[in-house]
């Protein structure tokens, strides 16, 4: 499956919510979601009530839109997930949230996590002084990501100083320097969407 290249706005009223795709015109009454609160399509205000499988598949749909996994690579964090010790539908979230992309975005160097992605795929990013470009590479505790020298003169990133970090508290951001440090491993508590994760697990286990 390629990777979706339509509107992001018609992925959010497809899910009913905000997946913030769009940075900072979530927060405004651009939205697509609070200016049309429907479902895309000509039958798109005829929402009927979901089978339990319909709640599932739109579950795994949301989150894989709201992270910018597509389904191979979704299907294959799941199984990681699923082999570690602990709670499957925690480890899921776990892995996603140190995607380096999400952790890009999570540090505040992106508005949303698909500007992360195309900053990442543009090399604009180095992981413990290396170059690091593969938005999907899983980052573990002690890992250092920073802004590269040879970007740090541009607009983009110069402007991001003058703004004060929003990390969760897994992340150690420096803003000035416009690097930051993987410090423990995300928490339950610390995702930023409303996921009902145990519907994917039940999808998955069917």
């Amino acid at each position: 499956m390629a990777r979706y290249t339509g509107p992001s706005c018609r992925l959010c009223r497809r899910e009913g919510k905000k997946l913030f795709l769009k940075g900072d015109r979530c927060y405004t009454d651009k939205c697509a979601v609070t200016k049309r609160a429907t479902a895309p399509g000509q039958h798109g205000a005829r929402r009927g009530k979901l089978s339990n499988y319909g709640l599932q598949l739109r579950e795994k749909q949301m989150v894989k839109r709201a992270y910018g996994v597509i389904e191979g690579q979704f299907r294959e964090t799941y199984e990681r997930a699923n082999k570690l010790n602990g709670i499957t539908g925690d480890n899921l979230l776990r892995l996603l949230e140190l995607r380096l992309d999400n952790v890009v975005f999570r540090m505040g160097m992106a508005s949303s996590r698909k500007e992360a992605r195309q900053l990442v795929n543009h090399g604009h990013f180095t992981l413990n002084g290396k170059k690091a470009d593969i938005p999907s590479m899983t980052l573990s505790v002690g890992d250092i990501v920073a802004v590269k020298e040879g970007s740090l003169s541009s607009e983009k990133f110069k402007s991001l100083q003058e703004k004060a970090a929003q990390a969760p508290k897994w992340i150690q951001a420096d803003i000035e320097k416009l690097a930051g440090k993987v410090i423990a491993l995300p928490d339950r508590e610390d995702i930023d969407l409303p996921i009902e994760e145990h519907l994917i697990i039940e999808l998955y286990s069917r």
